[in-house]
């Protein structure tokens, strides 16, 4: 894939376009979505499509092509289409790349030719996924830190302040930094977050910004509210937050920046609120999950205001290594402290099963599966109406079966899940 390579590279010298680099453990792709959209409010903008977020993603983004998949012909046509694309005229201001490391060096090797004008860091995890992969989970950070080593020297660098381990960042260089976050030193920070009701049903959030030290054009107020529907959970906040840092640092204006975040439609899987059967609630987190992801959307699930009943079914948390057993564990005894009914899915969730119980929740109350298919026939003769269901498990584990089962409308899955295109269905 050297050539693609190339063709990006000869293509961000040609057509010199601003780049905002995205990474982080968690929450990278709805920050993406966020930030893209806020910057088309000024300029023109292209995102990484899904989570390309692999060293043939960022070429692929930056080329704008699609993905070949195990198609020799379709990534012969690919390269062909890159090459013809460098004489092409029009191409965007911004491109919003999000950058993963699945494997030791992934990261290095794009920071060795990628230069962004913005790198953004959502948040570290103590175990992030793909940590098997690396020596230790303090590998993972020096990675993905290779990023912040690219930055220009007249870029910026936005960081999620309320980790302690990101704010380490600050010292690696010397570049313009916007902290975002909830703690009273971060700039843009959020206030008095709530979660919407609507017939006693969660609909989505809003929160406040402190706008009082870069004042909204126009305009005397010194806080900003800011309404996201149809999603829950802080790491939704988190991406609204890094999009309105983003747009801080570029001087758009925040008033329309904040009215953007109530038309974004966030990626699925990613603790969207879906209509379930039976007159049900689908919290669908099927996306990916790891031990900081599961402890978030398990929080979120706890401090819902209770109607029905409370269940959470959870899938595998893959790549962990030497860590696996006791983070299902963890994670397992936050679930049992409060849920109703825990179903689990898969050989590692079994961990899960063991932590519920020692936290105190009855063993008839905790139903293992093998796979997430009979999981989710199981909830489809289970649930019943105003039963508040999380769902959630690593990419391999299909979580998104077991929504198909209960969703209200499977009939616009294509639209509603992840990983519904006919590669992901083969497999």
């Amino acid at each position: 894939m050297g050539i693609l390579t190339l063709e990006a590279r000869i293509a961000l010298a040609r057509f010199k376009p601003k780049i905002v680099a995205i990474t982080g453990s968690v929450g990278k792709t709805s920050a993406k979505d966020a930030i893209a959209a806020v910057l088309a409010i000024k300029f023109s903008t292209r995102k990484s499509e899904k989570s390309f977020n692999s060293e043939i993603g960022a070429p692929l983004t930056i080329l704008g092509l699609p993905n070949g998949w195990n198609n020799p012909m379709a990534w012969l046509v690919i390269m062909v289409s890159g090459a013809l694309g460098l004489f092409r005229k029009k191409y965007p201001n911004w491109l919003v790349l999000e950058i993963g490391a699945d494997r030791p060096g992934d990261i290095k090797k794009l920071a060795d030719w990628l230069k962004p004008d913005v790198v953004v860091i959502t948040r570290f995890a103590k175990v992030p996924v793909h940590v098997e992969f690396f020596a230790s989970p303090r590998q993972v950070i020096e990675e993905k830190m290779n990023l912040v080593r690219a930055l220009k020297e007249d870029g910026v660098l936005i960081l999620n302040g309320d980790d302690d381990d990101i704010l380490e960042a600050k010292d690696e260089v010397r570049r313009r930094t916007i902290l975002y976050g909830f703690s009273s030193t971060t700039l843009v920070r959020a206030l008095n977050e709530k979660i919407i009701y609507d017939a006693e049903t969660p609909v989505g959030m809003t929160f406040e910004i402190n706008v009082s030290i870069y004042p909204i054009q126009n305009s005397e107020k010194t806080s900003l509210s800011v309404k996201i529907t149809n999603v829950l959970g802080r790491q939704t906040i988190y991406a609204a937050l890094a999009a309105l840092a983003v747009a801080h640092s570029q001087n758009i204006d925040l008033s329309k920046a904040a009215k953007m975040m109530e038309n974004l439609t966030m990626p699925p899987g990613r603790m969207k609120i879906l209509k379930g059967i039976k007159n049900s609630l689908i919290i669908d987190d099927s996306y990916n999950s790891s031990p900081v992801a599961l402890e978030k959307a398990l929080l979120t699930l706890k401090n819902l205001e209770k109607i029905g009943r409370k269940i959470a079914v959870l899938g595998d948390m893959l790549e962990l290594g030497k860590y696996s057993a006791d983070e299902h564990i963890k994670a397992g005894a936050l679930a049992g402290d409060f849920v109703d009914l825990l179903v689990t899915v898969g050989k590692h969730a079994e961990g899960f099963a063991m932590g519920a119980e020692t936290a105190g929740l009855a063993p008839e109350k905790i139903i293992r599966f093998e796979n997430s298919h009979e999981a989710g026939k199981y909830l489809d003769s289970t649930i019943t109406a105003n039963d508040i269901i999380l769902i959630k498990g690593s990419q391999g584990i299909r979580m998104e079966r077991a929504v198909e089962e209960i969703m209200a409308e499977p009939e616009n899955k294509e639209k509603l899940l992840v990983r519904q295109d006919e590669e992901w269905q083969k497999r």
